[in-house]
């Protein structure tokens, strides 16, 4: 197991590197100059190229890109082109409210996606299976703008129940973790229903079933386990959606995260903030894998790495 967690890891370079070159080369193709955003609509021409220069966004290309890999791997990723603070101190002011968005909304969208997906399998194709997918084909179908803005209006404008903006106390979380998760909660579901579906009509079942196990052991028990691996698969693959894919509700409810910053960063051709925050994304990503991974193992012990 060491062994492969070593070669995994090992094979972060090679991949981090691809996502490097295609992210820097992506940013400097985007429409607008930096410099003169930087400088201001009023700036002349020489304090534009002033600003240029300072930023080393008049050098070659390929020696920005040598220049800013060089610093990435010493963890130096520059300074923020907006507010000339380091990149690193932008982002870990935004990280935390975005991992606990995140974290929420994977939680509640975990347990009721699981729980839809065992109860439709549970009575498949009577009223409870119909209701519960049902649920599920509604919230992969809505937007998550349309939904966001949906509960802002009910909830927020109408009711005053709950706060629409900021990330001050634990009723901020609600409606923008309920927006995040809806989507996975409901790809859970179907994905659940289905392993359970497969699961269930196994012969170790039946044989449970036929020593007299009562129907909550033989599904909690027995199911469960072996239904696991691929909604492991699901769940670590949903956790890096939410995290790279909050950004349309960030905006919608103006959250203090990273998916926020991302968007500010590309308004202003702010290149090293995208240009760090795409690696960061696509480092959890790799990473999140490779403990979806370990957890076949700790599920199913028969499952061993090399």
């Amino acid at each position: 197991m060491l062994n492969y967690v070593l070669k995994r890891l090992l094979g972060l370079i090679p991949t981090l590197l691809i996502v490097a070159v295609l992210v820097f080369l992506f940013v400097h193709l985007l429409p607008g100059d930096p410099a003169r955003l930087a400088a201001g609509p009023e700036a002349d021409e020489a304090t534009v190229q002033l600003v240029r220069q300072d930023l080393g966004l008049d050098k070659p290309m390929h020696e920005q890109f040598v220049t800013y890999f060089s610093n990435a791997l010493r963890g130096e990723f520059g300074k923020s082109l907006r507010t000339k603070r380091p990149v690193s101190e932008e982002i870990s002011v935004r990280f935390l409210p975005t991992l606990y968005l995140t974290l929420a909304s994977m939680g509640w969208s975990v347990l009721f996606g699981m729980g839809i997906g065992i109860v439709s399998a549970v009575w498949r194709n009577r009223w409870p299976d119909r209701l519960g997918m049902t649920l599920a084909v509604s919230g992969i179908s809505f937007p998550a703008f349309a939904l966001g803005m949906l509960f802002m209006q009910v909830f927020s404008v109408q009711l005053g129940w709950l706060p629409s903006i900021g990330a001050d106390s634990w009723k901020h979380y609600i409606l923008p973790s309920l927006t995040l998760g809806a989507a996975v909660a409901a790809v859970m579901a179907r994905f659940t229903r289905a392993s359970f579906v497969e699961i269930m009509q196994e012969d170790f079942v039946r044989t449970a079933r036929a020593k007299g196990v009562s129907e909550p052991v033989v599904v909690l028990k027995h199911c469960l386990r072996n239904a696991m691996i691929p909604v492991v698969t699901m769940m670590g693959l949903q956790f890096g959606f939410l995290l790279g894919g909050s950004i349309v509700v960030e905006v919608v409810f103006n959250w203090p995260g990273m998916g926020r910053l991302l968007v500010d960063a590309v308004d202003m051709r702010d290149y090293p903030i995208i240009q760090t925050e795409v690696l960061l994304f696509s480092l959890e990503f790799i990473l999140i894998n490779l403990v979806v991974d370990i957890l076949y193992a700790v599920i199913n012990p028969t499952i061993h790495y090399k």
